[in-house]
């Protein structure tokens, strides 16, 4: 732990406000007006009381029920490295920046929840200032929060990051206030990118703690400086991480008037240029060109159009509050829907390597030749076959290859093993998670339903379940 000075200092040097000479320099700029950011995120509003709660409450119950019991038995954790607490499944929706540094994270986080010139204000400046990963979150009063006691708490969605090490909870460090906006959403600012530094500098895995982050956040702030679009290989590194997750990206333009007209034409079409071989999708990112802090907009550029730029990216944070609850169901059966499939297939090798072994066979061997060759077995081509799974769907075969080779084979049982008398079956549990339960659930969000009412006893809902495995 840090010792009571250090923190102080650390305090300090996070949330430093303006330094004199730049206040002073500040009195001859004009602010803007913050109307547009109260009203397109329905700040002011009173907020009717809705059933959210109860549907999280609900959620909760069917993932205990249905889906864990699968990821235990089948140990799918250890395929995919990601285990869902009850506080991810009860977190706010989290917004996460990312990009190189001293690009104007930090100052739009300042800038959108009107922290500038305040005393809690997240430290900028044109030098690479951001080292931590700095969590934003609402309580009812303004403290600091270490890593350490993050990771330490099981109610919070980020116990899962103490396996990064010591080194990593050293700079991770929470902010808890009362702020309307952080009562619905939580904002995560990010080291900004320097290339040419390697991970082993920065002294913890730098990339796996940011893939964590991006698995788990609803929107992808990606921010640029108009004046510094170089791709280097940390960049690249991060759009890798990024693929399959490019409906929750946006790209910022930022700093946008601080360019004339016909370069910041040239700057936008040379940043799709670099991020072109690295977003290899047909629809491209929105990308929102503007200039997010509280200083007007320079003269005699177009204001017009970076207002309404800016407005556009803030009902896009409001439709991700507003679909909080959509997004979690939905997240929640994409998480059921590949612990099924993960189930399948162990279950299918290990119906392969039963039907192969003989009283004479090597067990190892028989195994191994089935895992290094799984198409040579129909493996996979079994389970699209026999089940409404789609082939993109499917894992990596390379994949289990090291599950295997941690968790032998014998030490799991069949999916018709898998069923008892009052539980019933966990492969019918799941399934009827995926086909009904959750769809339900999301099927009741704005039709007045309770979704409280949906409860079900410890077996889930509807018919008592049947034993497809049974002879009868």
């Amino acid at each position: 732990m840090r010792g009571p000075g250090l923190l102080s200092c650390f305090f300090a040097a996070l949330f430093l406000t303006v330094h004199a000479e730049d206040t002073e320099e500040s009195e001859d700029f004009v602010r803007r007006e913050r109307g547009h950011i109260d009203s397109t995120l329905k700040l002011t509003e009173e907020k009717p009381i809705d059933d959210y709660p109860a549907a999280l409450q609900r959620l909760r119950k069917i993932y205990h029920s249905a889906i864990k019991p699968m990821e235990l038995s089948y140990k799918y954790n250890e395929l995919r490295q990601h285990e869902i607490t009850d506080g991810e499944i009860t977190s706010k929706p989290m917004v996460l920046f990312l990009g190189p540094w001293s690009v104007g994270k930090s100052t739009m986080i300042n800038y959108l929840l009107g922290l500038d010139e305040s005393p809690y204000q997240l430290y900028t400046g044109a030098e690479p200032t951001t080292s931590e990963f700095t969590v934003l979150m609402h309580g009812p009063k303004v403290k600091t929060i270490e890593g350490i006691v993050m990771a330490a708490d099981s109610g919070r969605s980020f116990s899962p990051l103490e396996k990064f090490g010591q080194n990593f909870l050293e700079k991770l460090i929470g902010i808890e206030f009362p702020h309307k906006l952080l009562e619905r959403v939580t904002f995560v600012d990010t080291p900004g990118i320097i290339e040419n530094r390697k991970q082993q500098e920065r002294g913890y895995p730098f990339n796996d703690v940011c893939q964590w982050f991006i698995d788990r956040a609803d929107l992808i702030f990606v921010v640029f400086d108009p004046t510094k679009l170089d791709v280097g290989l940390e960049l690249e590194m991060l759009f890798r991480q990024l693929k399959g997750r490019e409906s929750q990206i946006r790209i910022i333009l930022n700093k946008a008037d601080s360019l004339a007209t016909q370069e910041l034409m040239r700057v936008y079409g040379a940043l799709f240029w670099s991020l072109a071989p690295l977003i290899n999708v047909t629809e491209p990112p929105r990308v929102y060109v503007s200039s997010f802090w509280p200083e007007d907009y320079h003269p005699e550029t177009h204001r017009e159009l970076f207002l309404k730029e800016e407005i556009s990216l803030l009902e896009d944070l409001n439709q991700v509050i507003e679909n909080r609850l959509e997004n979690k169901i939905a997240f929640i059966r994409q998480h059921a829907i590949r612990v099924r499939i993960h189930a399948l297939l162990v279950d299918r090798y290990l119906q392969t390597y039963k039907e192969k072994m003989t009283f004479f066979s090597d067990g190892e061997l028989v195994f191994k030749d089935i895992v290094d060759d799984p198409d040579k077995f129909f493996i996979f081509k079994s389970i699209l076959a026999k089940t409404n799974v789609s082939k993109f769907d499917l894992p990596n075969k390379e994949a289990y290859k090291d599950f295997f080779g941690v968790n032998p084979i014998t030490s799991f049982k069949l999916l018709s093993q898998q069923c008892s008398y009052m539980g019933g079956c966990l492969i019918e549990k799941i399934e009827r998670a995926i086909s009904n339960e959750l769809p339900d659930l999301l099927g009741s969000i704005g039709l007045g339903k309770k979704p409280g009412a949906l409860n079900c006893d410890a077996t889930g809902c509807g018919e008592a379940p049947k034993n497809r495995y049974k002879k009868h």
